[in-house]
């Protein structure tokens, strides 16, 4: 094990938030962009669906087929791939384009995140492993605080594809950061295509990783289209919308701390069902808007607090089920919940197409509905 270079891992958070923000701004800004492209709602939402779906499909691959190359090749070429997606939707002339770019950009990310959890793991002492975990991840948690309302607020103010061209290039930098950072030639156990079949055909590890899969549909049914559901009951506009994705982002990192801090109280099993629960209960709120505007704001906020609670109970449950399987069952959890986000935002795009926006809030809590039964069967079959 090396010590890690000076630096290195707030580098390697710093540049997950931007990735981050690449990855999920386009909530907030899909308004502006269907405008500009004259496409609907529903077709502006496979924005963040595309960029998800390509996550989900590419990062396991992209991470085995490049198991045998050195790490700071890896991360640097993921970023060149990320930021060449964002300008190519910057750029882009029609919708088919914007699509291509987002699916580079998933691309990109899929193979930088992963890597960088790897190498921050793998460069600290053990004592200090979770801690520098977390901290690569707080990138991107933080993106949900500030990125995500600020690509909204200058996708409002100078259009949408300043809003990509700024992440492009923020992301830059960070090229040459990774580059003069991370040791040269280094390399760790890497994870083989052999790898993910064996556990690919591990029914009930498979129904735990997939938790994450349902759980986040349910989100994602509201969440991809939160913008134009406020602002069409809500008349939020332009600062509307950048305040309300600042509690929601204020909640999210909330939950992100909580969720641990619950989990190791009463268990990770209690904690994911308990939160499925509660999602059931919240989300059907969003069919009922309008309300006061304090009331909207609460809502923001608690929502992603029994959301992304689940992030830490959920790692804890799966390293408690195949521990021996750590990097390739993470590495599947990461592409699970991207795989939640596809499916989640198709699912609210067939129920806007079908019946308004204002079905979506009843229509994420039937799905929650589904995700409660999911984790009682997952733990019945592993024992919780």
């Amino acid at each position: 094990m090396s010590v890690p270079a000076k630096g290195l891992i707030p580098v390697l958070s710093a540049a997950n938030f931007v990735i981050g923000m690449g990855a999920f701004m386009v909530v907030g800004l899909l308004n502006p962009l269907a405008d500009d492209l004259a496409i609907s709602t529903a077709s502006a939402g496979w924005m963040m669906t595309s960029y998800a779906l390509a996550y989900a499909i590419f990062s396991p691959i992209l991470v085995s087929v490049t198991g045998q190359i050195g790490r700071r090749r890896v991360l640097a070429t993921g970023l060149c791939i990320f930021a060449l997606g964002c300008a190519l939707c910057a750029i882009a002339p029609n919708p088919a384009l914007v699509f291509g770019g987002r699916v580079i950009a998933a691309a990109g990310a899929g193979m930088f995140t992963p890597v960088a959890a790897a190498v921050a793991a793998g460069l600290s002492a053990p004592e200090g492993r979770a801690k520098a975990l977390a901290t690569v991840f707080f990138g991107m948690t933080l993106a949900q605080v500030f990125g995500v309302p600020v690509g909204g607020f200058i996708a409002y103010t100078f259009g949408w594809r300043s809003a990509f061209i700024l992440v492009a290039l923020l992301t830059l930098p960070f090229i040459w950061l990774v580059w003069t950072r991370v040791p040269t030639g280094l390399h760790f156990q890497p994870v083989k295509l052999a790898d993910l079949a064996k556990i690919l055909r591990n029914g009930p590890v498979m129904l735990a990783v997939l938790f994450t899969t349902s759980f986040l549909s349910a989100i994602y049914v509201v969440f991809t289209y939160l913008s134009p559901l406020l602002t069409e009951t809500m008349g939020y506009e332009r600062n509307g919308i950048t305040i309300a994705l600042l509690f929601y982002g204020a909640g999210a990192v909330a939950g992100n701390i909580l969720g641990g801090i619950v989990s190791d109280r009463i268990g990770a099993y209690r904690t994911l069902l308990g939160l499925a629960v509660a999602q059931v209960c919240v989300m059907p709120l969003f069919s009922f808007l309008p309300f006061s505007q304090p009331l909207v704001f609460a809502l923001l906020l608690f929502w992603p607090i029994c959301g992304w609670s689940f992030m830490a109970a959920q790692q804890v449950r799966l390293l408690s089920i195949a521990p021996e399987a750590a990097s390739v069952v993470l590495s599947l959890n990461a592409a699970a919940l991207y795989g939640g986000a596809a499916l989640g935002g198709t699912i609210g795009g067939v129920i806007l197409t079908g019946y308004g926006l204002t079905a979506l809030g009843v229509s994420g809590g039937l799905a929650a509905l589904v995700a409660v039964v999911h984790m009682v069967i997952s733990g019945r079959v592993s024992g919780r």
